[in-house]
Order: structure tokens, then C-alpha cells, then sequence
């Protein structure tokens, strides 16, 4: 139970580490033209500025996924420390929500990848994704990770004699 748990414990740490990162850094998107650079993200760095959709769909997700992500952390961490959890439940829940914190960010990152596919490319500015989109493709990973190992731990806990009958 114990090598399921700190293994899950790890990818789950893992998952909201890239996913903050990727939440709150703005190379997403880098563009170079003839004599210019320039990068963002999802947040809008002008007040003011209108901000599409999509880019609203994949803040909302990604913020959910990072909160569902903290909090199956969380109870991974409480079912450590028998005297403050349910036996047996922490792994669980954790489960259900690193599984949940997964489908977040690939909605999220599904959504801003449609998107920006579709939009008609400019002849002189050349786009691409950087290095804050992939981290958010790759929080998933760990997320799923965790999902299984979390599972894994919950099936091998030993249950008290009442639960077995």
C-alpha cells in the first residue's frame, strides 16, 4: 500500500506543479516576424483587453483542474496520518479527483489547441506553441498517473473485519 500512496503522492505533486505552471506563465503562444517577437498566455497583460472564449474556457478548466488537483493531494496526504482520515477513503477520493483534475486539463487544453489551429495563419508572422502549452499537455500525464496509483493504493488497503463481510 505504502510504495502506491508515496507514488501517487509524488505524480500528484507533479500534476499541480506543471499545471500551475503552465496556468500562470504566458509562453503559450510565441510569434516571430521579419523584425519582431513576442509571446502570451492566457491571462490578458492590458487591462481592458477583450479576451475570446476559448480562452475562457481553457482559465476556467485549468484553474479547476489545478483545485481538484490540490485537493487529491491533500487527501492523499491526510490518508498518511491515520487519526485524520476515514481508513481506506483518502486513496479513494484521491482517485477520483486526480482522474477528475486529468479530464480538466485535457478539456482545457483540447479546447485552446482546436482554436488556435483555426485560426487563419498571417503570411508575414510565423506562430507557435511554446513551452508553457506542452507543460499543460503534460500535467495530464501525472494526473492520470496518480489517478491509477491512487486506485492501486485503495485496493491493496487491508480492511477492517466488518468491511470484509
Amino acid at each position: 500500500m505504502e510504495p502506491y500512496r508515496s507514488l501517487a503522492l509524488l505524480a500528484g505533486c507533479l500534476g499541480l506543479i506543471f499545471s500551475l505552471i503552465a496556468l500562470s506563465t504566458d509562453f503559450w503562444i510565441v510569434a516571430t516576424g521579419p523584425n519582431f517577437s513576442a509571446h502570451s498566455g492566457l491571462w490578458p497583460t492590458s487591462p481592458g483587453t477583450q479576451v475570446a472564449g476559448y480562452i475562457h474556457v481553457t482559465q476556467v478548466c485549468c484553474i479547476l483542474a489545478a483545485l481538484w488537483g490540490l485537493v487529491s493531494v491533500s487527501f492523499l496526504v491526510l490518508s498518511c496520518i491515520p487519526s485524520l482520515s476515514a481508513p481506506g477513503r483518502g486513496p479513494m477520493v484521491s482517485t477520483v479527483l486526480s482522474f477528475a483534475a486529468a479530464l480538466s486539463i485535457i478539456v482545457a487544453m483540447a479546447v485552446y489547441t482546436s482554436e488556435r489551429w483555426s485560426q487563419p495563419p498571417s503570411p508575414q508572422v510565423q506562430t507557435f506553441f511554446s513551452w508553457s502549452f506542452y507543460l499543460g499537455w503534460g500535467s495530464a500525464i501525472p494526473f492520470l498517473c496518480a489517478g491509477c496509483l491512487s486506485l492501486g493504493a485503495h485496493c491493496r488497503t487491508r480492511r477492517t473485519e466488518y468491511e470484509t463481510l
